[in-house]
């Protein structure tokens, strides 16, 4: 079985592609350099490819900088620093890239339908952090509509599945998936800022670390902060 996955180098992505080679598929690694703030995740993602030994890695190039709209595409804007958990749920924060999911999505479609793929996995969570509108179950719902009525694959009644393992899990049980399926967190990159070490306080890096401080555990990377 074919699966193409989005990677972004981060916890969540990176625990979906071990989900998918545990799952038995024979996986397909697809990364964007939309001209991010931290372009050192692509570094993140390309490290777990390799370590997770997918059989091809694409990068994608465009530039959403272009637009801005989002304080990860406009230097501009600042990233959100010090807030609490509380905080990030009241709105949908300045980290939103307008409609990057449904971009990512359609890219993985494509090259899906291209291998004659039966699934598109997704780190997609619906829980923990900010709520993005592209992140919740009902745009998942949608976009699966999308993939079936807007694909060759799908009119033909073989409608490639997207598959969000970890849309209804908390953080914490992300990583306690993770740490079971042997993912290397010391490759993974969370941070919104672009410095080789993590900030240790935007909204990224505040629910990676307390996530792993509530398991007892030590997050591997380093962080700028003092609050490893």
């Amino acid at each position: 079985m074919k699966a193409v996955v989005l990677l972004s180098g981060g916890l969540d992505s990176s625990t979906v592609l071990y989900q998918a080679k545990a799952d038995g598929c024979h996986c397909y690694a697809l990364s964007f350099d939309y001209q991010q703030r931290h372009q050192r995740e692509l570094e993140a993602a390309k490290a777990i490819a390799l370590s997770a030994g997918v059989i091809q890695h694409q990068v994608i190039n465009f530039d959403l900088g272009l637009w801005g709209g989002s304080a990860l595409t406009d230097q501009q804007l600042e990233v959100p620093r010090d807030r609490d958990p509380s905080e990030m749920a009241n709105s949908i924060p300045i980290t939103y890239v307008p409609a990057r999911n449904t971009i990512f999505l359609s890219f993985a479609l494509a090259y899906a339908e291209a291998l004659e793929a039966e699934r598109v996995y997704m780190g997609a969570n619906a829980l923990d952090y900010s709520g993005y509108p592209d992140c919740r179950p009902d745009y998942i719902q949608a976009m699966q509509e999308v993939f079936k009525l807007g694909t060759k694959q799908g009119r033909e009644g073989n409608p490639i599945k997207i598959i969000t393992p970890l849309l209804d899990l908390k953080k914490t049980e992300i990583i306690e998936l993770g740490n079971q399926l042997n993912v290397p967190w010391e490759k993974t990159w969370s941070c919104y800022q672009g410095g080789e070490k993590a900030c240790g306080v935007c909204d990224a890096c505040q629910l990676r670390l307390k996530a792993f401080q509530a398991l007892g555990l030590t997050d591997p990377i380093s962080y700028q902060e003092s609050n490893e």
